[in-house]
């Protein structure tokens, strides 16, 4: 739905999300959490909603009279500069927090950001999961090299659903949390805040690297395309494709239809490559060999990690059921 060329609109967009980015210092992107590199930033969307970035990953902060909402809570030790940053644009306490997924780049700021939630609450902090977001962090495994789940399993998640959604209303708009089943992890949400036309999506999508399909959290690449085809049932993009819906990543730039567009496309199209060659009897070591995502690795590859070319395509071969 995009076209071969970016306008001088869409590059603007582009440019201040990036120096929003820049200000958390690409090295702080890793997965296993730990100390943020860089100071905070913060960038105004729409409606109510600014996006947080902090530690190289994104917190969606709503804000308005009955308190602060965020989608995530980074690290435990970046839950000072995230109340630093919000103390920015209202006094009012944290009242909600929703965790996108299992990660502990998304949850391990729970307790420390509930702690130091601010004064003049009537009521104890909302943190809202997926239902199995608190079965895995009460498991207390770490199942995936690379990943490190919340080591404290008293993580204050006390409001989960097991639903295919779940709606609340809160600072003037409508909030509704779809489930994503067996996408990223097998607990993803996608929060779509109505009112002010933003959804925040955490790791189903990152703008600037091949996503993480951690199988042994029950992710799998056709849930993944499934979870990106539904950011795409709910986003409208205005004039030319630019903006419109606005798409708040787990990592990277700020983004709208058009960007998901392409990169649910450049996911299924991997997928029907990986999916042939299986259906022809190839091995693993064939299919990597083959090289099947070299013409998307300059703009999502990393040199390392699970968003690097081969544990990419190794992912959607064992998801699709291939042997390695």
């Amino acid at each position: 739905m995009s076209g071969p060329f970016i306008t001088p609109l869409r590059a603007l967009t582009v440019s201040i999300a990036l120096l929003a980015a820049g200000l958390a210092g690409a090295e702080g992107r890793a997965q296993q959490g730990g100390a943020p590199t860089g100071a905070a930033g913060l960038l105004r969307v729409q409606g109510n909603i600014h996006m947080l970035v902090v530690g190289g990953m994104n917190i969606a902060v709503q804000v308005g009279s009955d308190g602060v909402l965020l989608v995530d809570a980074a690290t435990e030790a970046s839950a000072q500069q995230v109340i630093g940053a919000i103390r920015t644009l209202s006094d009012k306490p944290i009242h909600t927090i929703v965790n996108s997924h299992v990660h502990a780049d998304h949850t391990g700021g729970n307790d420390a950001l509930v702690k130091m939630r601010g004064t003049g609450a009537s009521q104890p902090v909302r943190v809202i999961a997926q239902d199995n977001v608190l079965r895995r962090l009460q498991s207390g495994k770490t199942p995936v090299a690379g990943f490190r789940l919340n080591a404290v399993i008293t993580v204050p998640i006390n409001s989960t659903y097991d639903t295919p959604s779940r709606d609340f209303y809160l600072n003037g708009e409508s909030i509704i949390v779809y489930h994503a089943p067996a996408a990223h992890t097998d607990g993803d949400s996608i929060v779509h805040f109505r009112g002010s036309d933003v959804l925040a999506v955490g790791d189903l999508y990152s703008p600037d690297r091949y996503p993480v399909i951690d199988i042994a959290n029950g992710g799998s690449v056709q849930g993944l395309i499934a979870a990106l085809n539904k950011v795409l049932e709910l986003t409208v993009p205005a004039r030319f494709q630019e903006g419109g819906t606005y798409v708040i990543p787990g990592h990277g730039r700020l983004s709208d239809e058009a960007d998901v567009v392409e990169y649910r496309d450049m996911v299924t199209i991997i997928r029907d490559r990986v999916q042939d060659l299986i259906s022809k009897r190839r091995t693993w070591d064939q299919v990597k060999a083959a090289r099947l995502s070299r013409d998307y690795d300059p703009e999502y590859g990393t040199p390392t990690g699970p968003s690097s070319p081969d544990q990419f395509v190794e992912a959607i071969y064992r998801s699709l059921g291939g042997k390695v």
